[in-house]
């Protein structure tokens, strides 16, 4: 018997805006994506996808292989399986679906990275209601690597806050920041820094803002770890954060303690 519903939320984008025009092929993380995922139905709960047009996310190739299971060739092979054909990964609904079906049904979210959710997530209304019903009632909601912009799509107004974040107006976006449900919560995100090999390496360019920078200008305390690259992740309240790819199994872990925490508080 499940112990809970885990709302997970992915991203449909494949492609990212860089300077100067044109774009740069994106996706979302296979490790991000399932080794939380498979934590949590090991744990006892249960899994369900949800993205804005209720098709699985597209799966950045550049995440597509064994490194990014620690080299394990078995941990990707059963990772590239579980995305493939576990139905909490192939039954996909729709973020409105979801929203319409009822909240109170689950008892945590999460939102895997890759840089898909700075094109689609940070902006999706129906993600804006999602994360505002888990903050009001303090159910965890953890987000990795990229996933921490999503965050943003609980402004009053997300789709202009990102216009003015690719603008470079940072009068208006210090304007469309304010009311943020997480300002002043302590979190982490993938850091410029870390966004340089991939722009250098997939991107051919650079992007329009950094992922510490946007969620700073809304009210963010944002941490990182000393070295890039290495798991660091931060827990403040209801909201867990995890750093980049090799956050995936920490914040897992800390996902499913808030969890069982929940189990015993209710």
């Amino acid at each position: 018997m499940s112990k809970g519903k885990v709302l997970v939320v992915g991203s449909n984008a494949t492609r990212i805006e860089i300077q100067g025009g044109g774009t740069g092929p994106t996706g979302q993380y296979l490790n991000e994506t399932v080794v939380p995922a498979m934590a949590v139905v090991d744990a006892g709960y249960e899994v369900v996808l949800a993205t804005p047009n209720g098709k699985q996310p597209y799966i950045d190739p550049a995440s597509d292989h064994a490194a990014h299971f620690g080299g394990d060739e078995k941990a990707y092979r059963r990772g590239r399986d579980f995305f493939d054909k576990d139905p909490a990964m192939t039954n996909v609904h729709t973020l409105r679906a979801i929203v319409d079906g009822g909240l109170d049904q689950y008892a945590a979210v999460f939102v895997p990275g890759g840089q898909g959710p700075v094109v689609d997530l940070m902006q999706d209304a129906e993600l804006g209601k999602i994360l505002r019903y888990f903050h009001e009632r303090k159910k965890p909601t953890a987000l990795l690597c990229h996933g921490p912009i999503a965050t943003l799509a609980a402004l009053p107004d997300a789709k202009a806050y990102r216009a003015a974040l690719i603008a470079g107006d940072k009068a208006k976006v210090a304007e469309l920041g304010k009311g943020w449900q997480y300002a002043g919560y302590k979190m982490t995100v993938f850091t410029a820094s870390e966004e340089i090999p991939i722009e250098e390496q997939f991107l051919h360019g650079k992007i329009y803002f950094t992922m510490p920078d946007a969620l700073g200008a809304a009210g963010a305390e944002v941490s990182r770890s000393a070295v890039d690259f290495e798991p660091y992740v931060v827990e403040d309240r209801e909201l867990i954060t995890g750093q980049n790819p090799r956050s995936d199994h920490p914040i897992a872990a800390k996902l499913i303690a808030a969890l069982d925490r929940a189990i015993v508080a209710a």
